[in-house]
């Protein structure tokens, strides 16, 4: 098994997640430790000392004034646990929970955070047995870090709260006890340092960054089934013409669409037709895409940047040298994340464009509604309803919570970055994306049938393939909602992305994926 030493390798979302599945073991290395011992000495001279400094012995927050004495130190911290654990709504998934985990350790194994080695090891602990705590989603502004989201997520530390435990939540106490493991006396600043941090946001950023770009890969895939059966050009995705224009994405996307339709029968078979040009919505395929590409690329350079950094207040660089900061502010992630949400909701407007457009009766051969015999079939019709209305709903989430920002903790927290909200839309517009893209795989390999016996590239029909050994060709009304289900399905269980990037390995086709190193998660 691959090994990733916290607060000394480089982490990546690929990595993160390869840490959360247990296909990587996470460490602390001799020469973090070694850090992490010293930072937390820093901290113990402080009190030795009795000078004053936020957050070892004064209060939090507009109470940054209020001494604390030193037999009221370690109260201190269980206070601010228990006093911070307001959170609400649904919990979020174990994943996301553990994501939190494992990126609070590697910040705090960097070690500016004064923690003790046995409060690591201890999360360490939780997340190498997965008994991971339970975590409302609601609760954080995302600034002084994600504080709600954090304390619950610190909580089964002192022996409360609620632990994921094979598939249920139960009482933190009552699993610790079952593995024989006692509740942990915090010291000074650790309760500060457990909670201060954008882990909330980050881990939600990297659930986004990569099922978003599992979207962006099948999109390319979806659009070259429909671009198939409505006889679209291929022209636009000539290389030297992204060459006058040379954004990432755009190239990128051009690339990916001629080696999924290169040697087409489809395209040789109206080569030479009078149709000037097509609509936008297989016209600008690249364009569009691409300028989603990119700004996924953002986000995948902000991200990596965010967990790789140390988030907490204040900072501790030496015994003399203590910062009392503003790195755990959400807001150099919660902007991207609000442009990932509105580039992952155009994903999905222009693939209900895409289906719109196939059910038109515009191109010879492709019948109304993609059924012959409509009127007493309304064929695809309402399929198209479903992706107009997540469609819609998806522009209703893209409004930027990082536009918002309400003064907090009586005003000594004048802004904040509302990260959180962003980082939650984000996945529900991805999450509805997904629906969509669907939607488009079920209803464009409906047209594509219609384009037989004439085949298309060799990755387009290995797809279809896969297709019609799950959803059959729809020749008559029926209930539609079990083959809508499976192609979601198909699409949530990243069946034709693996597909073409395991044939194109295969076959030795340039036709990259999940590995490229610029529009990967590693």
């Amino acid at each position: 098994m691959k090994t990733f030493h916290y607060g000394e390798d480089s982490l990546t979302a690929g990595i993160a997640l390869d840490l959360c599945k247990g296909t990587v073991k996470g460490m602390v290395s001799e020469a973090a430790g070694k850090r992490i011992r010293m930072s937390h000495e820093h901290v113990m001279s402080v009190i030795r000392s009795h000078k004053t400094v936020y957050g070892i012995n004064t209060g939090f927050g507009p109470l940054c004034t209020t001494k604390i004495s030193d037999e009221d130190i370690q109260k201190l911290q269980l206070n601010l646990l228990r006093s911070h654990s307001v959170g609400v709504g649904q919990l979020i998934p174990p994943e996301i929970s553990k994501l939190m985990l494992i990126l609070k350790v590697h910040a705090l194994a960097r070690g500016y955070s004064g923690i003790s080695p046995e409060t690591i090891l201890r999360i360490i602990w939780h997340i190498d047995e997965d008994i991971i705590p339970c975590v409302p989603s609601q609760g954080s502004v995302g600034a002084s870090g994600d504080l709600a989201p954090l304390a619950h997520l610190f909580l089964p530390l002192i022996g409360s709260g609620e632990i994921w435990y094979r598939g249920r939540a139960y009482p933190a106490g009552e699993i610790l006890r079952k593995h024989g493991v006692e509740a942990l006396v915090l010291g000074p600043k650790e309760g500060l340092a457990l909670i201060n941090g954008t882990q909330f946001i980050s881990a939600f950023g990297i659930k986004v960054l990569e099922r978003f770009q599992h979207c962006l890969d099948l999109a390319d895939i979806t659009a070259s089934f429909n671009l198939e059966a409505l006889m679209g050009s291929v022209k636009t995705f000539d290389e030297e013409l992204h060459q006058l224009r040379p954004y990432a994405g755009s190239a990128y996307v051009a690339r990916r669409m001629r080696t999924l339709l290169d040697k087409s029968e489809i395209v040789e078979s109206h080569k030479n037709c009078t149709r000037v040009q097509d609509p936008y919505s297989l016209r600008c395929i690249p364009q569009v895409h691409g300028a989603s590409r990119d700004a996924w690329l953002h986000l995948k350079e902000m991200l990596h940047t965010e967990i790789n950094s140390v988030t907490d207040n204040p900072i501790l660089f030496s015994e003399d040298k203590i910062i009392t900061g503003g790195n755990f502010h959400g807001q150099p992630i919660a902007l991207p994340l609000d442009y990932a949400t509105l580039a992952a909701a155009e994903m999905g407007n222009i693939a209900d464009r895409r289906i719109y457009l196939s059910l038109m009766e515009k191109v010879e051969g492709l019948p109304k509604l993609l059924m012959r015999d409509t009127g007493l079939n309304s064929g695809f019709m309402i399929l198209q309803y479903t992706t107009a209305a997540l469609a819609s709903e998806n522009k209703c989430l893209c409004f930027p919570a990082s536009a918002d920002s309400i003064p907090t903790s009586l005003g000594q927290e004048d802004h904040v970055s509302m990260g959180s909200i962003s980082a939650r839309k984000a996945l529900q517009v991805v999450d509805n994306l997904e629906k969509i893209l669907g939607i488009e795989l079920f209803s464009a390999s409906q047209g594509f049938e219609f384009r037989k016996p004439l085949k298309s590239g060799l990755l387009l029909e290995a797809c279809f393939k896969h297709i019609r050994t799950k959803i059959a060709f729809a020749d008559s009304d029926h209930i539609l909602t079990e083959e809508i289900d499976r192609a979601i399905n198909m699409v949530r269980n990243k069946e034709l992305t693996s597909l073409t990037a395991d044939l194109a390995k295969e076959k030795k086709i340039i036709f990259k994926n999940e590995t490229d190193e610029l529009f990967g998660i590693y």
